[in-house]
């Protein structure tokens, strides 16, 4: 297959997943509901901040939570969201290697949000795919760990590019390991100059409340402007 075929079919992809991601942001947005796209490399500890995130802000009113969990395989990670209290769905990929607008739309035709709940997306564990990707979030959120390496948001540029905030996870773990935070954090901004970084433990619940308060912000600033239209 010559390559000017490769990049029709590619651009076909795309073209009819931003019209399943366009008709679900417009469906979340007629309920209020604002949504995150969690993107992270397997093992990042993603689905343990999450659980931690989603117990933090119901011990403190923050509203009401629900999670579209996706897996290639199995139901682990939904049955972990599930014993929090929230509801979740999960999309299982099978061989694919990320979730796609029309899986989300799926999903949604299966979870009752409420009206001004907050949406989590939890994507499949890859640095490459999820990328490309327009799910109807209104926000992608990279999770990093500290056991990762420094040098992972230049190896995959393209994820960190596209993330609004990075959540640099485990930090609990950096002085038991050879990791230097502020080069993590250089790194993140050598790529996309303007993510906002968070430095966050789910075992400890460090910088849990600004992360929460981070989702508070950007859900109150997303209903002003839909306000203001």
């Amino acid at each position: 297959m010559s390559q000017e075929r490769l990049i029709e079919i590619e651009t076909g992809i795309l073209s009819e997943n931003d019209r399943y991601a366009a008709a679900n942001r417009a469906r979340l947005a007629g309920q209020g509901v604002f949504a995150v796209n969690l993107v992270s490399s397997p093992g990042s500890g993603k689905t343990t901040l999450l659980c931690a995130t989603i117990r933090a802000m119901t011990a403190d009113g923050a509203g009401d939570v629900a999670v579209i969990e996706g897996d290639q395989q199995t139901s682990n990670d939904a049955d972990r969201i599930r014993e929090t209290g929230a509801p979740a769905v999960q999309v299982n990929t099978g061989k694919g290697c990320h979730l796609d607008g029309h899986m989300v739309g799926h999903a949604l035709d299966h979870l009752h949000l409420h009206d001004g709940a907050t949406l989590f997306i939890e994507n499949v564990g890859n640095l490459v795919c999820p990328a490309a990707f327009d799910l109807g979030e209104d926000a992608k959120v990279a999770i990093l760990s500290v056991t990762e390496g420094e040098d992972k948001p230049l190896k995959y540029p393209d994820m960190f590019t596209a993330a609004r905030i990075a959540l640099l996870n485990k930090i609990d773990l950096a002085p038991h390991c050879d990791v230097d935070l502020d080069l993590y954090e250089a790194n993140l901004r050598r790529v996309n100059p303007t993510i906002e970084i968070i430095r966050v433990s789910a075992r400890t619940g460090e910088g849990l409340d600004q992360w929460i308060g981070w989702l508070r912000s950007e859900a109150a600033a997303k209903r002003l402007a839909q306000a203001a239209e």
